[in-house]
């Protein structure tokens, strides 16, 4: 008996002694497969770290670059090619999406940025006035009746007006609108792409007065700035007409109109298919809306304004300052009429204008270029007597000389 218990009791040890040494063989698998799930852990939170400083970085890169160019001023600038055969005595440029509009008395073309033509029309007209919105654009013969519609293509469409022309607009999906005159009536007339007749509205100095401006969109919204004498009281009258099914059943389609006294109104702008401003004497008021536009801020100044400048982003004031070291004052508003920034300079300028961007100035030697926020990027006088001078791509100008047409790039 003695044995068989000792055997029994060694039996007993031995299994004891297998599952302790199974259990902690399982025990050391479990911690081995959780240290290795706390290291992939590890590794997932360290690639996901330097992802994190990655993009960081990058977003630091881009911040410092834009504020970099931003703040960079130029000193110099480099001709990249000149064009000297240019007629520039009677020749007009416009900046045309990226291409150049060329035209004059005997014919209009498209030039790229190295001058080399890409297409031509030859015309005869007296005294041609062009209108370019994005890459459509409108050549006519102002006080003539020749109307030459064109996109970066080639010619369009053609018109013969049976009154002079006084002011032609075009939109950027070719639809023109035109201020005739035959010296006892106005007509504003209205034309596709092709040239062919949309509509004719006859206006007379009573009655909504004379026409100063038209300016039209692409969805047949066409806006016109009027002026009359009222008594004594000099009245603007600002008509909003809808070519579309909106304006069927309004009288001489006219959708919406605004009356403004002693106020003139010289200037009105489409900026896009909902949006629209007219400069004022006083300031300037903007408009909204796809069919029919309302009025939704009017912004009054005291000075007198001596310019105005604008873009689709931007509308320029410029006062006169009795300060000699400061000739003039500029106000920046954004399209909803919040002043953006009040910059002086003293800059004798005879042309400002709003262009890729920039505001430039120029007057028969100098430029002044600055960027939207007002930060000035060159300053400086050139060799010859400047004609013209806008913006043509990044950190590329034309400037149109009276010995020849460059392109030149600040350094």
């Amino acid at each position: 008996m003695n044995i068989i218990k000792k055997i029994q009791k060694k039996q007993k040890r031995k299994k004891l002694m297998k599952q302790k040494a199974k259990l902690a063989q399982e025990q050391a698998v479990q911690e081995g497969t959780h240290h290795g799930k706390k290291s992939s852990h590890r590794r997932k939170i360290s690639r996901g770290g330097k992802k994190v400083i990655v993009v960081a970085a990058v977003a630091a890169a881009v911040c410092l670059a834009f504020v970099f160019v931003e703040k960079r001023s130029y000193h110099s600038y480099k001709v990249l090619n000149t064009s000297e055969q240019e007629d520039v005595v009677s020749t007009q440029y416009v900046e045309m999406d990226g291409d150049i509009l060329r035209y004059s008395p005997d014919g209009v073309s498209v030039v790229d940025a190295s001058m080399n033509t890409v297409w031509n029309e030859t015309y005869t007209m007296q005294n041609p006035i062009a209108d370019v919105n994005g890459s459509r654009a409108v050549v006519a013969d102002s006080e003539g009746t020749s109307l030459y519609i064109c996109d970066k293509k080639g010619v369009t469409g053609t018109v013969t007006t049976s009154y002079s022309i006084v002011k032609v607009r075009i939109a950027a999906n070719g639809m023109v609108a035109a201020i005739l005159d035959n010296d006892e009536n106005t007509w504003i007339n209205f034309y596709n792409p092709d040239g062919s007749l949309v509509a004719e509205n006859l206006t007379k100095i009573d009655d909504p007065g004379y026409p100063l401006d038209v300016a039209v969109s692409d969805n047949g919204v066409m806006m016109v700035t009027f002026q009359y004498v009222d008594g004594s009281k000099t009245t603007s009258y600002v008509a909003f007409y809808n070519y579309g099914d909106v304006g069927q059943n309004e009288d001489d389609r006219i959708v919406s109109g605004y009356t403004y006294e002693n106020v003139v109104i010289p200037q009105v702008e489409c900026i896009n298919e909902s949006q629209y401003i007219a400069l004022r004497d006083d300031g300037f008021s903007t408009y909204q809306g796809n069919q029919i536009p309302k009025e939704s801020k009017t912004v009054n100044v005291k000075q007198e304004i001596v310019s105005t400048f604008f873009d689709e982003d931007r509308i320029g004031l410029v006062f006169k300052n009795n300060n000699k070291d400061d000739l003039y004052t500029m106000e920046v508003y954004n399209m909803s009429g919040q002043l953006k920034f009040r910059k002086n300079f003293n800059v004798p300028y005879t042309t400002i204008k709003m262009s890729g961007g920039n505001i430039v100035m120029y007057n028969s030697s100098q430029i002044c270029v600055m960027n939207s926020r007002g930060v000035q990027k060159y300053m400086g006088s050139v060799d010859g007597t400047i004609r013209d001078f806008f913006k043509i791509g990044w950190n590329k100008y034309l400037m149109v000389l009276d010995t020849g047409v460059s392109t030149i790039k600040f350094s």
